[in-house]
């Protein structure tokens, strides 16, 4: 649903909201004001722009991303758009860690399968987590699409559940979101 005339923002994909609603799925998982949300493989913000409206000025979000331009132009939207509660940083999320037992949700936005060592971002995962908080793993199905990535990096939900239990958290749900992806919840053992 391309908007003519409008113009398109660094974190604002017309053809990814064909198929996916950001504001949607982060109501669905139950992000509120003054939650603190990580965004892991944030790329420009789908995810993490919509969230900093929904968190609101006493909330923050925390957007990391391996891909420098990328985080480049996610900072310099939400400073043109005074969205202060953004905090985007550059770097490995097998690596890096954004904060210590702060946040109340950790999301992983359909890029899971995009890491070279799933294991460790989740144990970083966890360090992020504050006690009560959620693990968020929005991916895509291991089955034939007419979009997406390859087939054959995509985990199937058993293989993304073995990874998130073996970080260490305990798996809430696992359901279908829409045609092509399933959304597994978790939280701290």
């Amino acid at each position: 649903m391309a908007h003519k005339g409008r113009k398109r923002f660094p974190h604002d994909d017309p053809e990814r909201r064909e198929w996916q609603d950001p504001e949607a799925v982060l109501a669905e998982i139950g992000l509120g004001p003054g939650h603190v949300f990580v965004d892991v493989g944030c790329g420009e913000g789908f995810f993490s722009v919509p969230a900093s409206r929904v968190v609101g000025e006493n909330g923050r979000v925390y957007a990391l991303d391996i891909n420098t331009e990328a985080v480049d132009r996610l900072r310099k939207f939400a400073e043109e758009h005074g969205l202060d509660n953004i905090v985007a940083r550059a770097g490995a999320a097998e690596r890096r860690v954004m904060c210590d037992g702060c946040a109340d949700f950790v999301f992983l936005g359909i890029d899971l399968h995009d890491f070279s060592d799933p294991a460790a971002v989740l144990r970083n995962a966890v360090s992020m987590l504050k006690p009560g908080g959620r693990l968020v793993d929005l991916d895509w199905k291991k089955e034939e699409t007419p979009i997406g990535p390859p087939l054959e990096i995509r985990f199937d939900q058993e293989k993304a559940v073995g990874l998130i239990e073996g970080a260490g958290l305990r798996v809430e749900s696992v359901r279908d979101h829409g045609p092509w992806h399933y959304l597994i919840t978790a939280t701290p053992v």
